[in-house]
Parts: C-alpha cells; sequence; structure tokens
C-alpha cells in the first residue's frame, strides 16, 4: 500500500481526501507534526480558505521547513485547491509570502460579465504541458472547481491544465520536478477526479526503490 502523509494544519478537507485516498488503496497518515512525514512516500497538502490564515497555521504547526526540506530532496507532494495556491510565492489575497516551492504569484480571477465569482462547479480540463498528472492523450476531464483566485507561475510551462473563465483561462494544475498540484478537488469529481489521482499514485509507486 502506498503510504501517504495527510497535512493537517486546521484549513484542510481532510475527511474527504482521506477517503478518496483510502478508496484507492492507500494508507494515509495525519500528518502534525514533521516526525511523522519519516514513514510516508508522498504528501498531500489541502487546503479550505483564505491565503494568510493557512500560511499562518502552517507557520505556527512548525511544518513550513519540513515541507520545504522534503520538496528540495524531490520527494512527491500533491497540493489541492488552496493547497496549490500556497507552493507559490504569494497571492493578491493576503501578504504573507506563501511556501515560495514554485516562482510566481497568486491573482484574483478577472471580472467577467456573467461569471460570478467565486468560480464554483463543473468545468472542463484544457490540457497545457504534458505531465503524469495529465497525460498527452488523456480524456476529456470535467472538474469541481471552488476558487476567486488563481496561480499565475513565472514559469507557463509548468501548467499541465487550464481552466476557461469567462473570455479567459486560467491556471488549473500544475506540475515542477516531484510538485504537482490541482486548483480543482479531485476528490470531489467523481470518475474523472479517481483517474487523476490513480495517474499520481503510479507515479509516485514508479519512484520508489
Amino acid at each position: 500500500m502506498t503510504r501517504i502523509g495527510l497535512i493537517d494544519y486546521g484549513m484542510g478537507n481532510l475527511h474527504s481526501v482521506q477517503r478518496a485516498l483510502e478508496r484507492l488503496g492507500c494508507t494515509v497518515l495525519t500528518v502534525q507534526k514533521a516526525a511523522a512525514m519519516d514513514s510516508c512516500q508522498a504528501l498531500v497538502l489541502p487546503g479550505v480558505g483564505a491565503f494568510d490564515p493557512a500560511m499562518e497555521r502552517l507557520e505556527h504547526s512548525g511544518l513550513v521547513p519540513a515541507i520545504r526540506q522534503w520538496c528540495a530532496e524531490e520527494k512527491p507532494l500533491l497540493g489541492i485547491c488552496l493547497g496549490l495556491q500556497l507552493l507559490f510565492e504569494g497571492s493578491d489575497e493576503g501578504q504573507r509570502p506563501g511556501l515560495g516551492l514554485i516562482r510566481g504569484h497568486v491573482a484574483a480571477l478577472p471580472r467577467c460579465p456573467g461569471h460570478p465569482i467565486p468560480h464554483m462547479g463543473w468545468e472542463p480540463l484544457l490540457p497545457a504541458t504534458a505531465s503524469p498528472l495529465l497525460p498527452a492523450g488523456a480524456p476529456e476531464a470535467w472538474m469541481y472547481f471552488v476558487h476567486s483566485f488563481a496561480a499565475v507561475p513565472a514559469d507557463p510551462g509548468c501548467v499541465t491544465a487550464q481552466v476557461a473563465f469567462g473570455s479567459e483561462t486560467v491556471t488549473a494544475a500544475v506540475w515542477q520536478g516531484s510538485l504537482a498540484a490541482c486548483q480543482f478537488h479531485p476528490e470531489k469529481s467523481a470518475e474523472a477526479g479517481e483517474a487523476l489521482l490513480r495517474r499520481w499514485l503510479a507515479w509516485v509507486e514508479q519512484r520508489q526503490p
């Protein structure tokens, strides 16, 4: 069984993510202290809420240095929703610096007539740079979104999927090195979300010695 560490800093929808991973045969370990990462093959950073309170809670948990070290060692991490945004250097939503694991910032969604914010509901992914998360030729995937902000990476090549919002497109998923992240909720996206999680878990398993 793949051992996944689910980072618990008080602002993530842990239950639904845990259930989704357990349905796929994973052993899920709650990570509240750095020492709990030692027995994990990969980490998941979930998140629901606002950027600054999330970073404040992460900092108070003492997990920030351990997460940065984990990623410096090129170990797998999957960010979900706010968890994607926290990987960047900062956000228009707040003042605190992010984890800075991916260069770039998080911007408010553009104002588009007829498209309310927050952006909420099912949308199809628009493939960008192929990755293990969304390989070339993958079937069309509709995912469930709830967000008011979207990442703007310094390197557009790390964007593996976009989503339409009004007349524009914004980042839906990124892949950089051992980092993967989704702005949408794969754990709430039925078969398409399950397929995406399966691909990520298969990639995690392939990396094991």
